[in-house]
């Protein structure tokens, strides 16, 4: 076998490889390209000149004006957690399903759909949820694994609506338009949150013991009070939601415009509630800086990753093999997604969309698969896989502020109804495609 032959899938395999020893990725892209670009160029299959594309690779990706929506939306959606948002929204919309059995885990399913529109982040919600809600349920007699898997299952619910960063990233690999993946991701989106908060209120009547309403003396706003206090929580988020997602979907601004558009708007909100302190906005520029930093880190590695292996024709050895998979779409889907799936247990979303992406992405164009529904479809089953256990990311971050009353093993039992509810959500996908429009 000629070096040609095997140099691109030994590439592939030890960048796989260097992805589970927990070394830095984009160090560990950036490391294994050149040594593999030095071994080609030694056996005369590149030219050193070839890697002369790599600097304006790079400068493509930092000029890439999609991309620039990812700090807007880490700013807005950071900011509004710093504000507290979660809490004012948890206590009253838990006030307003009070003396319904369940009623806490509902406030639950719908807080986490709204943080979701308003934030787009994932494990702030997840965090955000755990640690007001979780103490508040378990005191009220809530089975400890309903509790769990309410707040697991709803705070990744960023994940999929928008304005989700995620999509911000699968739009710009997918070479998709981020409106179009907004719009097709929004119904799926919604209708999970629907089937969340379905199996919360069967649930909470088929075992009344599960999930208590709660006993009026613990209910302190009523009637008027409570709608006053109801709309005064409620409207500045819906507000912000209806800017930064209605100036995309009604073609005002892209979504870069509305990212910046929203990062004001959580400004006006935390000044507006007395919320913007110089210490939350600090946290929150902080923050910003550094996932901003890592996801341009990563594009580097990924740039150089990408050159040197299409370099060696690594993209059309990958392309062979997933168009020429038994039962065509069927079998490249499945491969993809359970390969998304089993990786989304062990590295981060972003490594995802940056190097295992762009080698899906050829043959799912050839084999004729809509990209805006592939990629909608690559949300849900990531948000799957962060919820699966042993190795969900949302399991870490709830088990990281749960108290220790609270059973790792309830954890795990608990989200097993909503994994569910998320296949089913992919099978849905599947048998009508037009659940995603765009």
């Amino acid at each position: 076998m000629s070096p040609v032959e095997w140099l691109a899938p030994l590439m592939f395999v030890v960048v796989l490889a260097m992805l589970f020893t927990g070394y830095p990725v984009a160090f560990s892209l950036g490391g294994v390209s050149l040594i593999f670009a030095a071994i080609a160029v030694s056996f005369g299959l590149l030219d050193w000149h070839f890697m002369l594309a790599l600097p304006e690779r790079v400068f493509g990706f930092m000029s890439n004006y999609t991309l620039l929506a990812i700090p807007f939306f880490i700013f807005m959606g950071t900011l509004l957690e710093k504000s507290r948002l979660a809490e004012d929204l948890l206590k009253t919309i838990g006030g307003l399903f009070g003396p319904v059995r369940g009623g806490l885990a509902l406030a639950v399913v719908l807080v986490g759909a709204l943080l979701a529109a308003a934030t787009g982040v994932i494990g702030a919600s997840v965090v955000a949820m755990g640690m007001i809600s979780l103490p508040v349920m378990m005191r009220f007699k809530y089975a400890n694994a309903l509790s769990a898997g309410v707040i697991t299952a709803s705070g990744t619910l960023g994940q999929i609506i928008p304005p989700s960063i995620v999509l911000v990233v699968l739009g710009d690999q997918l070479g998709v338009s981020v409106g179009d993946l907004f719009i097709g991701a929004l119904g799926p989106g919604l209708l999970l949150a629907f089937f969340y908060g379905l199996y919360v209120f069967i649930a909470a009547h088929v075992k009344p013991g599960w999930a208590p309403a709660l006993p009026p003396e613990e209910r302190s706003e009523r009637g008027w009070r409570l709608a006053l206090h109801l709309v005064k929580v409620l409207i500045p988020p819906l507000f912000l939601i209806l800017i930064v997602l209605g100036s995309i979907f009604f073609g005002i601004a892209t979504a870069t415009e509305a990212g910046a558009l929203g990062a004001l708007g959580a400004l006006v909100l935390a000044l507006v509630n007395r919320r913007l302190s110089r210490t939350a906005l600090e946290q929150t520029m902080q923050t910003t800086l550094r996932l901003t930093s890592m996801v341009m880190m990563l594009l580097v590695g990924s740039a150089a990753f990408t050159l040197v292996f299409r370099g060696l024709n690594g993209d059309l050895w990958i392309e062979h093999h997933l168009t020429s998979l038994p039962g065509g779409v069927v079998g490249f889907l499945l491969v993809a997604n359970l390969v998304i799936f089993v990786l989304g247990f062990f590295i981060d979303f972003f490594e995802i969309a940056f190097i295992i992406l762009p080698l899906l992405v050829p043959a799912a164009r050839i084999l004729g698969i809509d990209l805006v529904w592939f990629g909608v479809m690559i949300g849900i089953n990531l948000q799957t896989s962060f919820l699966t256990p042993p190795f969900g990311f949302a399991l870490f971050y709830l088990r990281g502020v749960a108290p220790p009353e609270l059973k790792t093993s309830e954890i795990y039992r608990g989200v097993l109804p909503f994994i569910a509810l998320q296949l089913l959500m992919l099978g849905l996908l599947v048998l009508f495609p037009g659940l995603v429009s765009h």
